[in-house]
Formats: C-alpha cells, structure tokens, sequence
C-alpha cells in the first residue's frame, strides 16, 4: 500500500513552535529516557520519522501523540538537542489544527498578530452586545444580576454552546476515524461491546484521574514540594474550569424551577455556592501557578509557551478573578459601582472563552480522551478474549 508524503510537512509542524528535529537519527535514547513508552521501543521516535519522510496521515492518526505529557526526560537527555518533547507538543497543536475545518485554530497558533485581534474583537462584541440591553444600576446587590438581562445571558451562552459543540463534534469525528482507521477498528466501536469500559478508563483513570501523569511522569517532578506538582497544578485548571461551568449550569437550572434566583445571596455552605467557590479557587490557584511557571520557564514545558496557551489561561485567570469579585459584590450591603462592570467583563470573558475552546491548549481536553479511547481498546485487542 502506497501513502502519500507531504514534502513540507516538517515545515508545517515547525510554525506551530517545533524545534528543528531534522538532527533527530533515531539513536532511541528518547524512548529509553520516556517514562510513558511502551513495549513497541518506537515511542516517540517514530513520530519524529512521520514528520522527517512527510507522513501526514500516519502523523495525525497517530494515538500515540497524545499520550504524551510532556515530562521533558527525553529533551534533557537528547544527545543531538533534538528536542523531542517540544517536537510532540507542536505536533498536537498542528493535529488540534488539522482537525479543525474552520482554520481558526491554525491562526490562534501561528499568527500571533491576528489572534490577539480576533480576541480583542470576540471580547468587545461580547461586551457591547451585553451592555447595549443593560438594565438600571440598583442599591441592592440582588439586583446586580438584572444589569444585564438573564434571558439574554442565556440564550447567548445556549449559542456560544451550540456553536461550540459543533466544532468539537467535527474535530472528534475527524480524529476519531483517522486513528480507529490506522488501528484496524470500526468507529462504531466507541459504542460497541467494551466501549464503557474504555471510556471509563480515557475519562476518568487517564484524563480526569491523571493517573499516568501522576504515577509514570513522578522523575520530572519529584524535586517539587506537592503544592508544585506539575500534574496537580494542571487538575486543580482542569476541575477547577469543569466544577464552575457545573455550578453555573445547576445554579441556572434552580432558578429555572424556582428554587433559588441566580444571584440570590445564599449562605457560604449552600451546596452550589459552594462548589463554585471552591472550583473558583482551584481554577485561580492553577491558572496562577501556570502563568508563574511560564515567566519563570520552571520546566520543560513552561518554557514552550505560544500564544494559544496565553490566551487560554489570560481568560481563565480573569473568568475565575471576576467570578469571586462578583461573589464579593453579592454579599456587600449595597452594590458597588464597580460590580456591575465586573459582572459584564466577567459574562463577556466566559462567552468568549467557550467560544474559543475548540481552538486553543484547551481542545487537548476533547482529543486525548479519544485517543486514549483507542489505547484502551487497543489493549483489549493484543490481550484477546478471555
């Protein structure tokens, strides 16, 4: 069978911030260093061959792309300063491009000029198209959820969401039939018998759970104190985000049944309040920690930042910060001024977060679990019935 080779695709993969692999010969020592290789001796090298002969497809069916955590072991130890470690990360921004039919992705990572316009942009329409159907501002803090009109909060959130879920939706579909292809499995498989557990295994043990992270990456880490792991920073991010977007769905769905108004001030242990409070904290202490370690270049992978990551946790930082000024403004006696403001670039941020989610760092969140779907499944194929 013939495959078809993309002579510039090493080029390609380099504008999303690849070091220049081309002195990568295949010596092995990445794979001897990597924590998270497996039995094959091919991981990550392989890859790195893909980019080297333009193998494009065999790049972006590759399951193995986002197994990686990027430990740094294997570009510390690089005899040729090769840099393997940065080379996967750029080959995941270049398949989270790829996957991507709309190209907006492909401009957040490689044109810096034009993504920060594209953000500004997003980020004033959000803001003008809020504030244009504003309400009075009123002494009481229970009113400070009427400056702007919850109807419309929620049918634009119901968009950005609709929007959102389609682009995901095609990137996964994309990805998900390129790897099941390369595997030898069907795409209904990630419904078929065994799915479940499989699921459960990509979900919860390795994306979620972090388990690999947590176990196999501990040599990167070990010299930092707990509050500075790389792995716990990075899950207090992830389920700090997920815990506040499930706070604001539930808090939106009581006010739907009338069981309490969004905004309404609630004691400090009340089980919604209290989950995003704590979720808000988690997402400010990640986010922070996060953007230290990348002024600071602490690791590996701090100091091969892009764009893309920048925006990403700029907006998170300033969702999470706004939030608990918002919660602040809501348990004063009367309702400062400047809560209002917060409570309009705090709704706006949110919007345009979500609506960038597919096309930023975040969209690892959608194409890892799929690909360790596969990974899980395809153990299950080499262990055989029984």
């Amino acid at each position: 069978m013939s495959a078809l080779v993309d002579v510039g695709l090493i080029d390609d993969v380099k504008r999303f911030g690849a070091a220049d692999v081309s002195a990568c010969f295949s010596c092995g020592q990445c794979t001897a260093m990597c924590p998270l290789s497996s039995n094959d001796g091919t991981f990550p090298r392989r890859l790195i061959r893909y980019a080297q002969v333009g193998m494009k497809d065999a790049l972006l069916s590759s399951k193995e792309l986002w197994t990686c955590f990027y430990c740094g072991e294997c570009s510390d130890t690089c005899p040729t300063q090769a840099d393997p470690g940065g080379f996967m990360a750029a080959a995941r921004r270049y398949a989270i491009a790829s996957y991507d039919k709309t190209r907006l992705a492909k401009t957040m990572y490689t044109k810096p000029v034009l993504g920060t316009l594209i953000a500004l942009v997003l980020a004033a329409f959000f803001a003008l198209f809020m504030y244009r159907e504003h309400g009075p501002q009123h002494a009481s803090a229970l009113k400070l959820f009427d400056f702007i009109p919850e109807p419309l909060i929620h049918y634009t959130g119901v968009a950005v969401m609709a929007l959102v879920g389609l682009a995901g939706l095609a990137g996964i579909l994309s990805a998900a039939r390129s790897i099941a292809k390369k595997e030898g499995l069907s795409l209904g498989s990630v419904v078929g018998r065994g799915a479940g557990k499989a699921w459960w295994s990509a979900l919860w043990t390795e994306s979620l759970g972090q388990k690999r992270y947590r176990s196999d990456c501990q040599t990167a880490q070990e010299a930092s104190p707990w509050y500075r792991k790389r792995w716990l920073i990075h899950a207090m991010t992830m389920w700090g985000f997920l815990g506040l977007f499930a706070a604001t769905i539930i808090d939106y769905g009581l006010a739907l049944i009338h069981v309490k108004p969004t905004g309404a001030e609630v004691p400090i242990w009340y089980p919604v309040r209290l989950l995003g409070t704590l979720a808000g904290l988690a997402l400010i202490y990640g986010t922070t920690m996060l953007i230290v370690d990348r002024l600071r270049k602490a690791n590996r992978s701090a100091s091969d930042s892009t764009f893309a990551d920048w925006l990403l946790l700029t907006l998170l930082w300033i969702t999470g910060v706004t939030g608990f000024g918002i919660e602040l403004a809501l348990y004063l006696p009367h309702a400062p001024a400047w809560g209002y403001w917060v409570f309009l670039v705090h709704v706006s941020i949110a919007m345009e977060l979500m609506l960038l989610l597919p096309f930023t760092k975040f969209a690892h969140a959608i194409y890892r679990p799929v690909a360790l779907f596969f990974v899980a499944r395809g153990k299950e194929k080499e262990a055989g019935p029984g």
